[in-house]
């Protein structure tokens, strides 16, 4: 390998902030090599595998020096029922559902025993599906794209909060949407008005 060629994959981060305006963590996502969205949730499940082992030793192995926030990825089956290992960093590390996860006994096993753990859940694009539903008991997350609120209706809102999550809204794209996230009680905003995903460079 040239010394010019870098040895991982790039990561890219997209901040996620209080309601009121103070940093709380960050997501962490896979990029090509040139450092492009390389459309993911599109993928066989098994290379959504690679992708999110990418990230994970990107963001552990020598992540980004001194940043101790909530660190949220997106992890697949294969990372909730132990198939593939995570890291030991687990009062950091959020694991996000991805929405194609089903709710099998084999994965609410799995997230009960991640939970006892010390990693903290979270259901990423809640639609209110039955198998997201399912997982409520075990989130400490639940993060919804606006246009789902749009959509569905305030009354997702009250779905995803009833096991006591904390609720991200994502994709928030305007001032106008932060305003009605806020007035609609959610914790936390992440959306390119509050600031894009970054691609990091090594």
């Amino acid at each position: 390998m040239s010394p010019t060629t870098p040895s991982k994959l790039p990561i890219a981060r997209q901040p996620i902030w209080t309601s009121d305006g103070r940093l709380f963590g960050n997501e962490f996502l896979y990029r090509s090599r040139d450092g492009l969205p390389a459309q993911v949730d599109r993928w066989r499940s098994d290379r959504q595998d690679i992708a999110t082992a990418s990230v994970l030793d990107v963001l552990f192995g020598d992540g980004p020096p001194g940043d101790t926030n909530p660190a949220f990825v997106n992890v697949t089956r294969s990372f909730v029922v132990n198939e593939r290992p995570l890291p030991g960093h687990a009062g950091r590390l959020v694991l996000e559902i991805v929405e194609s996860v089903t709710a099998d006994d084999a994965v609410l096993g799995g997230l009960s025993r991640l939970r006892q753990r010390g990693y903290r859940i979270a259901i990423d694009d809640f639609a209110a599906e039955p198998d997201q539903v399912a997982m409520l008991p075990y989130a400490d997350f639940v993060k919804i794209d606006v246009r789902d609120v749009e959509r569905l209706g305030p009354q997702i809102v009250q779905l995803a909060r009833r096991n006591g999550a904390v609720l991200v809204a994502e994709r928030v794209w305007n001032h106008r949407l932060v305003d009605e996230c806020v007035a609609l009680g959610f914790e936390l905003l992440q959306g390119d008005v509050l600031g894009p995903a970054v691609t990091l460079v090594a």
